[in-house]
């Protein structure tokens, strides 16, 4: 290729560039519209729907005919909503601190990064925060694809009366964050589900090194700042904000390491396409409880994607179950299947109806 030519392409991409820009202003006017015809409409309106951001990111993959894969067209798409919807109103999201979480990339691989971030220390703080009303959404890890359900998330469920809203699926990719060399390292701070996903890493690299669990792997990465003798699991992420070095990278024990988060609100979804329903589940302690509960579904074609048990705190062995299902609650197999496990189980509660990841 002559260096005429190459100059003829990249001044064809300057064009499209210009026409890009032009187009994405025109879409942030026609944002600032709607804005002025809700509050027309409405006190207070609410301009973050997910069943509408659902069709949008549909549209997208259907009319999508390559070169770029649907994920980067999809995360190209949810920046210029993330940015348009901020014109209207910035949503305020509360997700497990520090920065630098796993939970935080999630936030921006939903939301985008014109979100007003709201970091807090535990989980619970974040079902409080959207309860309370002072963040529009909040974001919690519910299960890890090795490790199983999040113990404080599940555990704030069965109290809230927030809805999930939303679901994201983040693959996981842990390293190890340090000051010093890995022969240094005499403890290692860590979440309890970081450490349970590289157990066989740290048997096999530091078996007799301290493990001490914190809240999470930011917090992890930021107590390690100032100590020389301490590592930490964390992101890539939580080393450029902290400015640690990777001392070992990727060191979870599966390759396809994925945690799958929720996101909690106050309002109900409608149905689209493609949607996912959450329950908890209970029965009293007796023959055929598991039975009863399962039944309904198979009966009615109603696939379950997800069954995890707790203990209820109620009595001794007895249990809530948390079932994810596909479908809509407005779905007619879904609303049958309710209904005949009502005759049947002492507690239904729904967390919500959402789109899936």
């Amino acid at each position: 290729m002559s260096d005429s030519n190459l100059a003829n392409i990249r001044t064809k991409i300057d064009e499209i560039d210009i026409q890009i820009q032009e187009l994405i202003t025109q879409r942030a006017n026609l944002a600032e519209e709607v804005k002025r015809e809700k509050y027309a409409l409405e006190k207070n309106p609410n301009f973050y729907r997910p069943k509408r951001e659902a069709e949008i990111l549909h549209n997208v993959k259907q009319r999508n005919q390559g070169p770029l894969a649907n994920e980067a067209l999809i995360l190209i798409f949810q920046e210029i909503m993330s940015g348009c919807l901020a014109l209207q109103k910035p949503l305020k999201i509360a997700f497990l601190g520090p920065a630098g979480t796993y939970t935080q990339v999630a936030v921006h691989k939903k939301f985008g990064h014109a979100v007003q971030n709201m970091p807090q220390q535990t989980i619970e703080e974040v079902f409080r925060e959207v309860e309370a009303g002072i963040a529009d959404y909040g974001v919690v890890p519910v299960e890890n694809s090795t490790e199983g359900g999040v113990n404080q998330t599940l555990e704030c469920f069965v109290t809230t009366q927030l809805k999930i809203c939303g679901e994201i699926e983040l693959p996981i990719h842990h390293h190890l964050l340090a000051t010093s060399e890995l022969a240094n390292i005499k403890r290692i701070y860590s979440h309890p589900q970081s450490f349970a996903q590289c157990r066989s890493w740290l048997d096999t690299h530091l078996l007799s090194v301290e493990r001490i669990p914190v809240n999470s792997n930011a917090e992890a990465a930021k107590m390690v700042m100032e100590d020389t003798e301490a590592a930490a699991i964390a992101s890539n992420i939580a080393a450029k904000i902290y400015q640690l070095d990777i001392i070992a990278s990727r060191i979870e024990d599966e390759v396809n390491n994925t945690t799958r988060f929720a996101v909690l609100g106050q309002q109900e979804v409608a149905s689209t396409d493609k949607d996912k329903t959450s329950l908890l589940l209970s029965n009293p302690n007796k023959s055929g409880t598991l039975y009863h509960l399962l039944e309904p579904f198979a009966k009615n074609g109603v696939n379950m994607t997800r069954i995890e048990s707790r203990p209820s705190r109620k009595g001794i062995w007895e249990y809530v179950f948390f079932v994810d299902i596909e479908g809509h609650v407005e779905d007619e197999k879904v609303a049958k299947s309710l209904k005949k496990l009502g005759k049947h189980t002492s507690l239904i509660k729904l967390l919500g109806s959402y789109p899936c990841a």
